[in-house]
């Protein structure tokens, strides 16, 4: 093979396996900050299978995220309000247009929306095994 030609090649190969690397990214690094729109779990879905294989239990800090991995802790804020909670991905989702959280019960009533059903919040990316929430 002539030169040009191996070196097209070599950065075919290089760029290909760039990307492969970037897509198995699960959406975001500790400490990466997302604003958008969260709502909760219905009650109806309690003891409901989640993604990762748990129970969905309205009492536990848990949430739904579309890419970031299971484990990965979020700390949740209301943009309106200040009211924040800590909590863990477990499940896939939310698969509503415009939102980039559901949330469990518990984290909702913490937040402040359970009369509204849906609330403007910050999330950021604590990383995996940073312990229970707090507050």
């Amino acid at each position: 093979m002539s030169q040009p030609k191996s070196c097209w090649l070599l950065m075919g190969v290089l760029l290909a396996s760039g990307a492969c690397a970037s897509s198995n990214k699960r959406g975001g690094s500790e400490g990466d900050a997302t604003e958008g729109v969260a709502s909760f779990y219905h009650d109806s879905l309690a003891g409901n299978l989640t993604a990762n294989g748990e129970r969905y239990d309205p009492d536990a800090a848990t949430c739904a995220h579309r890419r970031l991995a299971f484990g990965t802790w979020l700390e949740v804020t209301s943009v309106s309000t200040g009211a924040s909670a800590r909590c863990r991905v477990n499940d896939r989702g939310p698969f509503v247009a415009g939102r980039i959280l559901d949330v469990s019960r518990s984290v909702a009533r913490k937040l402040g929306m359970l009369d509204k059903g849906v609330l403007r919040v910050r999330i950021i990316n604590l990383g995996k095994g940073k312990g229970p929430p707090v507050g």
